[in-house]
């Protein structure tokens, strides 16, 4: 793409990998799970602790929320990040959570472990570069009118500061349909992976705004091998403030977190006996000459061996292993 000196990816297709208090972002498959809201200690140290406990390795809440109506809950500002920081120590989970004024940004990294820049602050370039200074990882959310290409770009803003460690997450973006909240664009993991190096994760609860369709998407997101989840979730969602119909509950995020694993697993072991019976063709053609009547199997045998020696290079083939081992 034009213009991308940092965010690129490299020639060798390697991929980055962001350590944050010992999780690799990039280089595991990573579950981010919260409240959409940090509401109160009880609500958000309960969630915390039942997210950890169902196998989550990072902790979501917005300590300040940018809603479309004024008179919404705008989030708990200071209070909410002492609140998450009670909450980490409690279960050690790292914070994630959004920073959108670039006056905040310096005392909110105080609290944070990553900065969160939303979907309507994409493009607040000053925003991109006071984050950027700041040397945190930055979760870069995908505007909602954004095309790949802007989005890039963003997190080149970000790069070109001096900070490497930029997280890409799609979250939706709106389109003609109106049965979703958003249209999640899952096409974004195959591209940004052929695109760019910086890891990329799927936010399915703002992505479709319909519980329902949060599982499936998730499990989708694995399959085509998005590098983690950024998913809402709540110790009692009737009461959310913010986001009610799209957090999940604890048993339907326990649930979540087992199907996930079970597909990780299974993909695993696909990605396995696929290689294994690509490696045996290629052995069994290994002496037949061109022309003979096995011969004319070798090119097959030869095929299957290159396939295997792209997805050592190819960010096309063999992506599951790469994003999940």
């Amino acid at each position: 793409m034009k213009n991308l000196k940092l965010a690129a990816a490299r020639p060798d297709f390697s991929r980055s990998i962001i350590d944050v208090s010992g999780v690799k972002l990039g280089g595991e498959f990573v579950v981010i799970a919260g409240p959409c809201s940090v509401e109160s200690e009880e609500q958000t140290v309960k969630t915390a602790i039942a997210a950890k406990k169902a196998g989550a390795t990072m902790l979501r809440g917005g300590a300040f929320k940018p809603r479309t109506s004024p008179y919404a809950f705008q989030g708990l500002g200071l209070k909410g990040l002492k609140i998450l920081d009670k909450a980490r120590k409690e279960t050690g989970l790292p914070i994630v959570t959004e920073v959108v004024d670039t006056r905040d940004v310096s005392w909110v990294g105080e609290y944070a472990d990553v900065l969160q820049i939303g979907a309507r602050n994409m493009q607040n370039f000053s925003l991109l570069r006071e984050v950027g200074k700041s040397g945190k990882p930055i979760l870069l959310k995908r505007g909602m009118y954004s095309t790949l290409e802007e989005w890039l770009n963003c997190a080149e803003y970000i790069l070109a500061e001096g900070n490497p460690n930029v997280i890409l997450c799609e979250r939706g973006i709106r389109t003609f349909e109106t049965y979703t909240r958003n249209t999640l664009d899952l096409s974004m993991i195959p591209a940004v992976r052929r695109e760019s190096h910086l890891p990329i994760f799927i936010d399915p609860s703002h992505g479709t705004g319909i519980l329902s369709m949060i599982e499936p998407m998730s499990l989708a997101a694995l399959v085509a091998g998005a590098d983690g989840l950024e998913i809402e979730v709540h110790i009692d969602p009737s009461c959310a403030l913010s986001d009610k119909d799209q957090q999940l509950s604890v048993p339907q995020f326990e649930r979540l977190m087992k199907k996930l694993e079970a597909t990780r697993a299974f993909m695993l072991e696909l990605d396995s006996r696929i290689d294994s019976e690509e490696k045996g063709s290629a052995h069994g053609n290994a002496g037949c000459q061109p022309g003979d009547a096995a011969g004319n199997n070798t090119a097959i045998g030869q095929q299957g061996s290159a396939s295997s020696d792209q997805s050592r290079i190819n960010p096309e083939a063999g992506h599951f292993k790469d994003s999940v081992d």
